[in-house]
């Protein structure tokens, strides 16, 4: 209800069927084949009728070419999805499923977060530890974090929770069940622990509902201008 404070047991169960395994990665194997890993990433419902946000490097591959992409529910369902739009730049991706009648995530609002948080992160680490929940704090906002050479920065907030790949595109949730950040990045250098890093949902939502309702993000300036 956005008001009361869950247990970390309420949490998971609360939202067990919002979170999905999505299966984007296609790689070709030894003998030239083209393969699919069983999941590259995560996900969660954001509508009853099948809308899923995740992470746009989770579906990538399949993305760039013309390749399928399949989620997967708790209960071991497997659907066909859509990629409804994308926004590389942010890392952020809108599936379609056809389904209905699904539980949806309830967002929260990222705005709210503070240093210290209690927060929940559950995904699919390593693509097969399904539906594995973690807990931690919120341990720094605003960080500007590059995940590719060349890339743009993005604003994101900084979790101990442990998470790894697979994780990304999965829901991080706060003690109220709601979720205020998405798994995008984390630093894996050896030595390196505890360093995961969410984008805001705030900001994630906002370009959700402009690939759906618009199929691009609106307020995006571009110099026009070419050498």
């Amino acid at each position: 209800d956005g008001q009361t404070v869950l247990s970390p047991e309420q949490i998971y169960a609360a939202n067990l069927g919002a979170t999905v395994g999505v299966n984007g990665n296609v790689d070709t194997n030894v003998f030239g084949y083209t393969v699919k890993n069983a999941v590259s990433g995560s996900g969660f419902v954001i509508s009853d009728d099948g809308y899923i946000l995740t992470n746009y490097h989770v579906i990538e591959t399949a993305y760039q070419n013309n390749y399928a992409v399949n989620v997967i529910t708790h209960d071991g369902t497997r659907y066909d999805a859509t990629i409804v739009g994308i926004e590389a730049s942010n890392d952020i991706a809108v599936l379609k499923i056809d389904a209905t009648g699904l539980t949806p995530a309830t967002l929260g609002n990222s705005d709210s977060l503070a240093v210290g948080d209690d927060v929940c992160a559950v995904g699919n680490p390593l693509g097969e530890l399904e539906f594995t929940s973690t807990f931690g704090h919120v341990s720094a906002l605003d960080r500007l974090i590059t995940t590719e050479e060349g890339g743009s920065a993005i604003n994101m907030f900084q979790i101990d929770a442990a998470v790894n790949s697979g994780n990304s595109g999965g829901p991080v949730y706060n003690t109220r069940g709601e979720v205020i950040g998405i798994v995008t990045a984390k630093y894996s250098s050896s030595g390196v622990e505890g360093l995961g890093f969410a984008i805001p949902i705030n900001d994630a939502a906002s370009i959700a509902n402009d690939l759906i309702t618009k199929g691009y993000v609106t307020g995006k300036a571009h110099m026009g201008v070419r050498i």
